[in-house]
């Protein structure tokens, strides 16, 4: 019958190719030191050859200083020990980065290009009312009220721009002399709503004499303000690459060479922002030049890119491949070894057994699975086998159920009845002759247990509450996304692993499925 089904699987090619598929990414992932690794396959140093993945070998083994210490192999590549003497070499994996290994921003190449921003300086303005609200003296108020000081004099501050319910009662308290904190609204142009300005209030103490004016602040939101910005930028030819500043046209010539030796200049310098003034309004123009920050977009020889504390993504995503089928597999097998044995014991036994275990299920199965993950992670620290053990013990329940249904089936059948008359001990009956064909719903649901498992640790670890850090994890790599969410590459690679083992796992649990369908090709009519 085993072989008949194990036949019947290998026509199923979707779910027959997915399970060798799974399997080798599992291989892959177990090898993933050889594959992906920042310390040498084989270093060939003074005649002699060493395997550091095998052997440890102390930094004094090739630069003979007394220290007894794992050594950077990259550095010491890098040194004339290995560079003049010919015969001396290393040979690293195809990915030379290790899953805990910092890149140095430094080995990063970048292309020599340096970026200018313009953007309008906001306007501020300060206008000086008396107690009925009209403006008394004003300072560079053009912009909010089209109009000079002196023809601004008189007018009615509520004539041009509204003032909020709390605004008021701030001024009103500065009138009476009163103690008030320092106030800032945002208020709206009482003929354009589209238009809105910081109005704002310093604090005040109360004086001998109660103030006769007040002195408001008129401030200009930069997200706001209509007037265009953009940015222009150069290569370390001086060669224009790119421009999505419109004014630049309408500049003068001596303003564009100008800006453009400030563009030189901050290629070799850093340079402090520069204040030009275009048609009358004064931009602050801010050289930029490439730099690397982490985390990195895919580049030469980080072809997934860098996560946020600079490590490789791909050599993450290798390990965390490992980790998360490792820890599935594990969990897994633990959860039905624990279902199997409560779940037999209960549909063997039954009458008062099958009742306390029922009730025990019950019971456990309403314990809060996530707290108690936080409280033992917060009192024993948390790791892989403390984090598999938990899981383990709250997931054998759903496994148990099934198992105690094929017992108690089992149980009452004439072999089962043949063997208790001969005589034969429960452990040889239970062993012998029911496990053996209650195996069913063992087997058809490891797989989708499995992909359970990868999902709930990734979910865990995205949550903050899964493996501790730094080990490589997909929900780590996630959570990262989260922090970042222009660094599309810590969502995109991490996220199609997930999907991928999950959607494998799937279709050969689909495949197993049906090949323990005994009426795979049933027809209603």
């Amino acid at each position: 019958m085993t072989v008949k089904r194990w036949r019947r699987f290998q026509k199923l090619r979707r779910a027959w190719w997915s399970l060798w598929i799974l399997l080798s990414l599992y291989l892959i992932s177990l090898a993933a030191e050889v594959l992906c690794n920042n310390t040498p396959l084989v270093v060939r140093f003074d005649g002699h050859y060493y395997v550091p993945l095998v052997q440890f070998h102390p930094e004094d083994t090739f630069l003979h200083n007394g220290r007894q210490t794992r050594p950077d192999y990259k550095q010491i590549q890098a040194l004339l020990l290995f560079t003049v003497p010919p015969g001396n070499f290393m040979l690293f994996p195809p990915v030379p980065y290790g899953p805990y290994e910092n890149v140095p921003p430094t080995s990063i190449a970048l292309p020599e290009a340096v970026t200018l921003t313009f953007r309008p300086e906001p306007q501020v303005a300060s206008v000086t009312v008396s107690t009925n609200l009209c403006i008394t003296r004003s300072a560079n108020p053009e912009f909010f009220f089209e109009l000079g000081p002196d023809a601004l004099r008189g007018h009615a501050f509520t004539n041009t721009w509204l003032i909020s319910p709390a605004l008021q009662a701030a001024i009103s308290l500065r009138l009476q002399n009163k103690e008030a904190p320092s106030i800032s609204v945002t208020t709206v142009h009482s003929r354009n709503p589209h238009r809105v300005a910081e109005l704002s209030l310093p604090e005040f103490t109360p004086r001998d004499l109660p103030p006769s004016t007040i002195r408001l602040t008129l401030r200009e939101k930069p997200d706001a303000s209509p007037l265009p910005r953009g940015r222009m930028a150069w290569n370390s030819d001086m060669q224009l690459t790119s421009s999505s500043f419109s004014p630049w046209a309408t500049l003068s010539p001596e303003t564009q060479t100008a800006l453009t030796a400030f563009a030189a200049g901050s290629l070799s310098n850093a340079a402090l922002p520069r204040i030009i003034e275009i048609k009358g309004t004064p931009y602050a123009v801010t050289a930029t030049k490439s730099e690397v920050r982490w985390p990195y977009p895919p580049t030469r020889g980080h072809w997934l890119g860098i996560d946020s504390s600079g490590r490789d993504v791909l050599a993450r995503i290798l390990y965390g491949l490992r980790t998360s089928l490792t820890f599935g597999f594990l969990l897994v097998i633990l959860a039905m070894l624990l279902g199997t044995a409560l779940g037999a014991i209960q549909g063997y036994f039954g009458s008062h057994m099958d009742m306390l275990g029922q009730r025990f299920t019950e019971i456990w199965s309403a314990l809060p699975f996530l707290y108690v993950m936080i409280l033992l992670g917060a009192v024993y620290g948390r790791g892989f086998l403390l984090l598999l053990i938990c899981y383990a013990i709250f997931n054998w329940i759903g496994i148990s159920y099934y198992i105690r249904a094929e017992f108690l089936r089992l149980r009452h059948l004439p072999f089962v009845e043949a063997a208790r008359s001969l005589g034969l001990p429960h452990r040889a009956i239970i062993f012998r002759h029911i496990l053996p064909n209650a195996l069913t719903p063992l087997i058809t649901f490891f797989p989708f247990n499995l992909v359970g498992a990868i999902g709930s640790l990734a979910a865990l670890d995205y949550l903050g509450f899964g493996l501790p850090p730094p080990t490589p994890s997909w929900g780590e790599l996630l959570q990262q996304a989260q922090q970042f969410r222009w660094a599309w590459w810590l969502i995109l690679y991490p996220a199609l692993a997930l999907f991928t083992v999950m959607l494998l796992g799937v279709f050969v649990g689909e495949g197993i499925r049906n090949v323990y369908d005994p009426r795979p090709k049933t027809k209603f009519e």
